[in-house]
């Protein structure tokens, strides 16, 4: 009976510790997931009190703790949201890993933002709305808090979708909705708003055809030729020099024009002598990498890794430099109007100010990016690095023509647009191309000759089973022509949220920032 009582005891035992490891194992997996948000609350008290340590004393003190706080936290929804279209090409195409991305892109943004970041800023966002309107101090920061609380939220709520917005329209709609909430309809200049409007279309539409007419020159010169390896020597060298010149004059353009101010010439010359400088010794590293290498499109992509871990750095720097100023504008215009209880024509954005921003992007990105990284990167549409390529310099591009001809764009746009521009053409070039039904011929003709002598030899082939679209699949087993095509097909779900999303940001974040200004009065 005794023994008995014993092993009924264990068992008892065995049980109870079971369970106790099992609630271990549970808090421990559920702890995991409450590591970024209590890292992104910390930075966010963090900087509250920091703050209202650097401004006691000063003229609307609490104004401008709870506006850092608010700011702090629109950096760190920026960096999880704006910032994968960087890098979400390198990492969607193998050229990158997740984790060398995220450092990658965090390294790059916050040099970009203390850098070349924005020195000035108009008090209220791009004109969106007159000063003059607003009058009173007290309206125009609770204006400004509205407006970035507001597109903070929805940015928040669009990367929790999996949606990439424009950072810089939820800016735009929180100044507009507050405007009107603070000013009335006709506080707001329509036509800039017009031209913003106009951005939702141009953006992605140019992002898209340059991205697309990109590839379809690659799949034609290099690709679907016969001598993979010749061609690309001959023309991967150019298209790296294009890149290379386009970034020169992006970053002349948009990110180091806080540091120094370029005409168009000046910055023509740029774009052309790191175009020249880059072909040489493109020239060099293609002849070099390309030694050896087999006659097949598996090869052709480790000639485009390098270039694009170079963009997405590039990019990122970029992007550091000008959408800095989303997240802190309204921040710096918040703390000059409390400090000098006056709304002023325009806002020097103090260093202390940027470092929030920089670092809030930054941490925002390691914490919650590589959800909108595998959207953008894997989920849309399937890219190698050739296809990645083909997306990175189509946004280095359109930005610069955008500029030229005075047009408002969006990054994200672009970028997104981009992807989907790559993968709309896949599906048609597929269907259509007769360059690459020859090509497939040609190929299937030689694999068959191939057969016939070494069955007459009466040796045995080695040769792999011919696949139908290598250049989609290479490497992997040989599938059905349907599930090639529905491999192919861009994402229609992904679509359909993403335009939805773009479609509604400025009103969502208007009505939204519109609340909180009405809200805020309240608690006046």
């Amino acid at each position: 009976m005794a023994d008995i009582s014993e092993r009924a005891r264990k068992t008892t035992l065995d049980k109870d510790l079971d369970k106790l490891v099992r609630i271990e194992e549970a808090t421990s997996f559920l702890a995991r997931g409450l590591v970024a948000p209590g890292l992104a609350l910390f930075f966010m008290a963090f900087v509250a009190v920091a703050v209202a340590i650097f401004s006691a004393g000063d003229p609307g003190a609490i104004a401008i703790v709870a506006a850092a706080a608010i700011g702090a936290y629109m950096a760190l929804n920026i960096g999880a949201n704006d910032v994968a279209n960087n890098v979400a090409p390198a990492v969607g195409s193998r050229a990158l890993t997740m984790g060398g991305a995220l450092v990658l892109a965090a390294i790059f943004e916050t040099s970009g933002a203390l850098i070349a970041g924005g020195d000035v800023v108009q008090t209220i966002s791009k004109g969106i709305i007159d000063r003059q309107a607003v009058g009173e101090p007290a309206i125009f920061i609770g204006a400004m808090t509205a407006a970035l609380l507001a597109s903070a939220v929805w940015i928040n709520l669009a990367t929790a979708i999996g949606a990439p917005v424009s950072t810089t329209h939820s800016v735009v709609g929180g100044v507009m909705g507050a405007g009107i909430a603070a000013a009335g309809l006709w506080s707001v200049d329509w036509g800039v708003m017009a031209g913003i409007a106009a951005s939702w279309v141009i953006s992605p539409v140019m992002g898209g055809v340059i991205a697309a007419g990109f590839l379809a020159f690659i799949k034609s010169r290099i690709i679907y030729q016969d001598e993979k390896i010749a061609a690309a020597r001959r023309w991967v060298p150019i298209l790296i020099a294009i890149m290379a010149g386009s970034f020169a004059s992006y970053l002349a353009t948009k990110g180091l024009s806080k540091i120094i101010h370029l005409s168009g010439g000046g910055i023509a010359i740029i774009g052309l002598g790191t175009f020249l400088v880059a072909w040489g010794a493109a020239q060099v590293f293609v002849n070099r990498q390309s030694e050896g290498m087999e006659n097949r499109n598996q090869s052709l992509r480790k000639l485009f890794n390098l270039p694009l871990v170079i963009s997405a750095a590039l990019l990122s720097f970029a992007h550091g430099a000008n959408d800095v100023a989303n997240a802190v504008g309204p921040l710096a215009a918040i703390v000059q109007t409390a400090g000098r209880n006056g709304v002023v024509a325009a806002v020097h954005i103090p260093f202390w100010v940027m470092l929030i921003g920089a670092f809030g992007i930054s941490l925002g990105l390691l914490l919650y990016g590589p959800k909108l990284v595998r959207m953008v990167g894997e989920q849309i549409t399937k890219l190698n690095p050739m296809r990645a390529f083909c997306v990175a310099l189509s946004a280095a591009l359109t930005v610069i023509i955008a500029s030229w001809f005075g047009l408002p764009v969006s990054s994200t746009h672009i970028a997104v647009g981009a992807v989907f521009g790559v993968g709309f053409f896949r599906e048609w070039y597929t269907a259509n191309s007769p360059r690459r039904r020859a090509y497939l011929d040609r190929k299937v003709n030689r694999l068959r000759a191939e057969r016939a002598a070494n069955r007459i030899a009466g040796e045995t082939s080695d040769t792999e089973a011919f696949n139908e679209d290598e250049d989609e699949t290479a490497g992997e087993p040989v599938i059905s022509r349907e599930e090639v095509t529905r491999r192919k097909l861009v994402r229609r779900a992904h679509f359909s949220t993403i335009v939805a999303a773009w479609l509604v940001t400025v009103p969502a974040t208007a009505a939204i920032a519109g609340g909180f200004f009405l809200l805020l009065q309240q608690l006046r």
